[in-house]
């Protein structure tokens, strides 16, 4: 399967026989992770969980929560061997959709300074920083800053001219 396209690939709701390979693939991608039991807490507690796959396997997952009109980004990941293709884009466009289905007016999510690739996509999505939560991430020497970033969700613009 080519990674650039995964042409195959489809959302599915994540499972909870998913949380080892989801686990896996977020221990591989990041050096300060999740745990399986939070996955499985995300699960319990009702928080939207997706995961992208292929026939290849995972390609990547979102968690996102939505409640009181307000959507919380918790966690998106695509595995390493898929990044630079395009596939956290389209995990990040299916949790908007999911934000928007649930009918929130904003979305939410935090990003470490030190992933400039995640910022840019995030910018690129039109989501703008709203500030900073000193020392929020755990990090080789210490604690890092998160970047506090938001989008407003404007109704879609119509896609023809109404009819008269």
């Amino acid at each position: 399967m080519n990674a650039r396209l995964a042409p195959d690939s489809q959302f599915r709701p994540m499972r909870p026989a998913d949380i080892d390979a989801v686990a896996a693939v977020e221990q591989r991608a990041y050096e300060f992770y999740w745990s399986p039991n939070v996955f499985s807490d995300c699960l319990k507690v009702g928080h939207e969980c997706w995961v992208l796959e292929g026939r290849s396997g995972l390609i990547g997952y979102g968690v996102v929560s939505c409640a009181a009109g307000e959507a919380h980004i918790l966690n998106l990941c695509v595995a390493p061997e898929h990044q630079g293709h395009g596939q956290g884009r389209r995990v990040l466009h299916r949790l908007v959709d999911i934000a928007r289905w649930h009918m929130t007016d904003r979305v939410f999510l935090e990003v470490r300074p030190s992933n400039p690739a995640a910022i840019a996509l995030y910018h690129d999505e039109g989501f703008n920083e709203i500030g900073r939560r000193p020392n929020y991430y755990p990090a080789r020497n210490g604690r890092e800053d998160a970047i506090v970033m938001a989008m407003e969700l404007l109704p879609p613009e119509p896609t023809c001219p109404p009819k008269l």
